[in-house]
């Protein structure tokens, strides 16, 4: 869900404008899935830019506080979402720590790092959201180890696809994006980073993305 649609396509211009998200609709890339895709999405680029991870960190810091109260703890998803979790947790003074793919295969084994007690409020940092399921694996890794309250989530940016609102929608978890695809491409072709054309495109990849793929193998 989107927060606030000011900050929805200022959060866009901004991406674009230091090419944490690029979009080249007549030269694809190819995602670690194999996915053919039109955009490619690097969110850990704002932290190169003082200006922008400032503006970034205290507009999730505000909804932090308007959305879900002040919780215990921050977590970050690893590894995109450590540098941006990190810098608003100081903004709300809080512990931070963040959550790993899946436990490390050495030393303690952790799969959370950063002392976490249980039963503790905790919202989710995530840079990116594609089908939410990385996201989801963190909450989830939350809620087993620690018994957390996990009161929500807010990301970057998502991709604003159904199969995620329906992942988040199962798992009973809120989840709030700065921007989306929509606000990003609508950006893109308001300040002629795109042609009509391009943006035909976009929109077809948005609407089915793996047959869209298979047609631009």
């Amino acid at each position: 869900m989107i927060l606030d649609d000011s900050i929805a396509q200022e959060t866009a211009k901004l991406l674009l404008q230091i090419n944490a998200i690029k979009l080249k609709p007549q030269e694809p890339f190819t995602w670690s899935s194999g996915l053919k895709s039109p955009i490619y999405c690097d969110n850990r680029v704002i932290l190169t830019y003082p200006p922008i991870r400032n503006y970034v960190k205290d507009q999730m810091a505000k909804q932090i506080d308007m959305q879900f109260a002040k919780p215990d703890v921050i977590a970050g998803v690893a590894t995109g979402a450590i540098g941006i979790g990190a810098l608003v947790a100081d903004v709300l003074g809080l512990p931070f720590v963040y959550v790993r793919p899946k436990p490390k295969s050495h030393g303690r084994q952790n799969q959370i790092e950063g002392k976490l007690d249980q039963h503790q409020n905790i919202v989710v940092i995530e840079d990116l959201i594609s089908t939410g399921k990385s996201s989801l694996n963190a909450v989830k890794a939350l809620k087993n180890e620690a018994n957390a309250n996990v009161k929500g989530l807010i990301a970057i940016f998502s991709y604003g696809f159904e199969s995620a609102h329906q992942n988040f929608n199962k798992a009973h978890i809120d989840c709030y994006t700065l921007s989306n695809y929509e606000f990003l491409i609508k950006e893109a072709y308001d300040t002629r980073y795109i042609s009509h054309k391009d943006l035909n495109l976009l929109k077809s990849w948005h609407h089915r993305p793996e047959q869209w793929s298979e047609e631009n193998q």
